[in-house]
């Protein structure tokens, strides 16, 4: 009995250790973690959460990833869109722009504000606080739900947006239940 106890529990720990370094090393690098944590450590921040989306991951997989920074764990990921002029014809991969009218996916950070019902639902204003992304109210860059994001990972791309960071409906009101509770701004992290 004793053995089987001991194999089984030795069995979990390798899984839970190898499921946690590939989300952690492969879709989350913890060097982009430990770069949040520098960056809103004394600052108006939640502390506790941050989004990151990681641009690198091919969009019909899970590439937006709610994080607690504190236990170091992913507590939520979902597949989300990016801009359909980050697309470069006949490559896997993105180009990125701040510029109105690109329809390009930005970079850098941004404060997750508040929220508000829109044309897509219920919607998040993202303020962009890098050089990278700064004119993210201006082109109207929001964190929102659209039909054609599957809930689930996919070997066909998720649909296209017109710069916005777009979630499934179901994985936005996951979202939401973590982003309503803050009384501080969340940092979302788009990286590449």
């Amino acid at each position: 009995m004793m053995k089987h106890f001991i194999f089984l529990f030795l069995i979990l720990i390798s899984c839970s250790k190898a499921e946690s370094q590939q989300l952690n090393s492969l879709n989350l690098p913890q060097a982009k973690v430990s770069e949040i944590k520098n960056y809103i450590k004394g600052k108006e921040y939640n502390q506790e959460l941050a989004v990151f989306i990681n641009f690198k991951i091919p969009s019909g997989k899970y590439r937006y990833f709610i994080y607690n920074l504190e236990k170091n764990v992913i507590v939520q990921q979902a597949v989300v869109s990016h801009g359909s002029g980050s697309v470069i014809p006949k490559s896997d991969a993105l180009k990125f722009s701040n510029i109105e009218g690109s329809y390009q996916s930005s970079l850098g950070k941004y404060a997750i504000g508040e929220s508000y019902i829109g044309k897509f639902g219920k919607a998040y204003r993202l303020k962009g606080v890098d050089p990278t992304n700064s004119n993210a109210m201006q082109r109207a860059i929001v964190l929102h739900s659209y039909g054609c994001i599957p809930d689930v990972e996919s070997k066909v791309p998720a649909c296209l947006s017109l710069g916005c960071p777009m979630l499934s409906e179901n994985a936005l009101k996951a979202s939401a239940k973590y982003l309503d509770k803050s009384t501080k701004p969340v940092i979302l992290y788009a990286f590449y």
